[in-house]
């Protein structure tokens, strides 16, 4: 069994690939905070992937933010994106990237937020 919170099961933080969940108590901690301040249910599409699993789906490779842990994708779009994206860059000390997917259909468009410390952070981009 893996990690869990108020809001968020084992199962939607792990691997899809092979079920392993080691997603950081952290980013956990960061995710639960900002879905109470968002006051609504938060959709997560990606949380946790095994290296070999983020290789297939992901320019990162082996050893992207997703393998870390550290990094989840929210399904929205819309006003929803709108607030969990000012949410998160108020808290830009805890949120170090944020990448915005809002094109295509509504159902799959997403935000990514990760809490990776490196150089290279605070970051935004666009997919």
């Amino acid at each position: 069994m893996g990690i869990s919170s108020k809001n968020f099961s084992d199962k939607e933080l792990s691997c899809s690939h092979c079920g392993e969940n080691k997603f950081d108590q952290k980013t956990l901690d960061a995710l639960q905070e900002l879905r109470e301040a968002v006051g609504k249910p938060m959709s997560i599409s990606s949380a946790y992937r095994c290296p070999a699993y983020n290789n297939t789906v992901s320019g990162s490779g082996t050893d992207g933010p997703h393998t870390t842990g550290c990094a989840v994708d929210i399904l929205c779009s819309g006003k929803t994106a709108h607030e969990i994206l000012s949410l998160a860059m108020i808290r830009s000390s805890i949120w170090k990237g944020i990448g915005v997917s809002q094109k295509g259909s509504h159902d799959s468009r997403f935000l990514h937020l990760d809490t990776l410390e490196t150089d290279m952070r605070p970051w935004v981009w666009s997919y």
